[in-house]
């Protein structure tokens, strides 16, 4: 961060915006009827590619525990490495959007994200691949903090939740395709493989996004940047996750982890502090004024933690447990983002007409009898695999009917003139919920394994039942995640149709 662009800078790239140096979209799309669409196709892309990425790295844990021989905290944060570097620069990458143009800085992401995925597959051991996930998580931070401002400007307020089920779909597809292509990459070749099928798609979003993404309108005047904000924030969630992650590894009473913990309290309140005093904020804090915004961004936090946090702990389950192959566990795994996919279009489309407080209830109480299913039949008998895959794609149709009108919501609730804020921070959460949901789920496994079998530093050498066993603990604690998503959603209060759609239903 320390050698992020300067005030001069920055004025400077908004000065090249405003001259017309962000270029136009190729005229023979931007002419078409559907051209809006041919936007938030744009941005699927990324969307597809961000959730490939995601899903595919879970499925690669198992393997990079037995690779390296390595601790499953460590192993960990291959992917929580990834999560918290993104969390950390959505907001910065936010408000330089609306300062500078969204079209440079997504496309810049792309090539960042290839150049990410492209050292990953070279590194030599897993320290090295950490570091290089940082960079490729950055790289999905210039993706993420502009897809949702793009999706919003080119739908419009009519067609705003339709525009983010398609996003969400897309999502849902690249969750798909990625377990069932890293078990058959992993089967078939090096585990960097599963890093470098990233590079062609990045290239292509790139071309993709430069020739259709229309040029960023009405940039403010104000160039200001809340360095003091952006200096804080990174190290603040680092020790938060790291509290979390490493929580059985170091010890409840060590002093790294009491040290970490309280590092996060001092980082987090300064930051807090910093961001009231900041003239102009890298997070709006006065966001959080509107229940609907606040609510909504805790239930989706605690969402994508129990969504997450069954991708982190799935696959250890099909493949230690029921002794599935690589490939046959991706392609079980892939039920849960299938269906999130199926009911996401719908659940975009009921927000339309129904608003999100009933969505987002039913769906987290859909998730918790999903749950309550997979800890009743989680046997490890291959006969019992039926039941596991009805309940995985019980889960995976509540999920989607929660997030689309979840995200909507959340944007809606916010004003106008602070959409970009909005969706910058709702990226945020997710990524801050994805690394929760990784960090907890891996350390109370490791901690339940470690009272069964003496030795929790792996799932190597534990016994079917004891994994399983340690599994349904876990099972419970994401149940817990998804309980709280309801319950904040049940606190939103009762809304008429959104901003926007009674005018278009006219």
């Amino acid at each position: 961060m320390n050698e992020a662009p300067g005030p001069a800078s920055i004025a400077a790239l908004r000065d090249a915006v405003r001259s017309g140096r962000e270029p136009p979209p190729a005229q023979v799309v931007a002419r078409l009827k559907s051209y809006r669409w041919f936007v938030v196709g744009s941005v699927c892309v990324g969307a597809f590619m961000g959730q490939v990425d995601s899903s595919i790295t879970q499925m690669l844990l198992p393997h990079l525990e037995l690779e390296f021989q390595a601790r499953l905290s460590t192993v960990s944060w291959v992917a929580v490495a990834y999560l918290v570097a993104m969390a950390a620069f959505l907001p910065i990458f936010g408000r330089l959007a609306d300062m500078v143009g969204r079209k440079l800085l997504y496309t810049g992401g792309f090539l960042l994200f290839v150049l990410g995925s492209g050292l990953c597959g070279l590194a030599p051991d897993l320290p090295v691949l950490i570091a290089f996930r940082i960079v490729q998580g950055i790289g999905a931070a210039l993706l993420s903090s502009n897809s949702v401002a793009i999706v919003v400007a080119a739908a419009g307020p009519a067609r705003r939740g339709r525009a983010l089920g398609i996003q969400s779909a897309a999502q849902a597809v690249g969750l798909s395709a990625g377990p069932a292509i890293g078990g058959l990459v992993l089967d078939a070749l090096d585990w960097r493989w599963v890093f470098w099928i990233n590079v062609p798609v990045g290239l292509a979003g790139t071309i993709l996004g430069w020739f259709v993404l229309p040029p960023t309108k009405d940039l403010p005047d104000d160039s200001r940047f809340d360095w003091k904000g952006a200096l804080l924030i990174a190290p603040a969630l680092t020790a938060l996750i790291a509290v979390l992650n490493e929580g059985y590894a170091w010890g409840a009473s060590s002093s790294a982890l009491l040290g970490c913990a309280l590092l996060a309290v001092i980082l987090l309140t300064l930051f807090v502090r910093s961001e009231k005093r900041a003239e102009v904020p890298l997070i709006d804090l006065t966001l959080f004024r509107q229940s609907s915004f606040t609510a909504g961004n805790i239930a989706g936090l605690m969402c994508y933690a129990a969504l997450f946090g069954l991708f982190f702990l799935m696959p250890f389950i099909f493949v230690r447990a029921y002794h599935d192959s690589t490939p046959a566990a991706g392609l079980r795994l892939s039920i849960v983002p299938v269906m999130l996919g199926a009911v996401a279009l719908l659940g975009g489309a009921l927000y339309d007409r129904l608003g999100p407080r009933l969505l987002t209830v039913s769906g987290m109480f859909i998730c918790v009898v999903a749950l309550a299913l997979l800890f009743a039949v989680l046997d490890g008998a291959p006969g019992g695999l039926p039941a596991v895959m009805l309940a995985l794609a019980i889960f995976g149709a509540g999920q989607g009917l929660f997030i689309s009108p979840n995200n909507s919501a959340i944007i809606a609730a916010a004003p106008a003139s602070l959409t970009g804020e909005a969706g910058g921070l709702l990226n945020v959460m997710r990524s801050c919920g994805i690394s929760v949901g990784v960090a907890a789920a891996s350390s109370l496994l490791a901690w339940r394994l470690a009272v069964l079998t003496g030795s929790g530093h792996n799932t190597l050498h534990a016994e079917a039942h004891q994994l399983l066993s340690a599994s349904r603990d876990v099972i419970v604690l994401l149940g817990g995640f998804a309980a709280i998503a309801g319950a904040m959603s049940l606190t939103r209060p009762p809304s008429a149709l959104p901003r926007g759609t009674q005018d278009a239903l006219a």
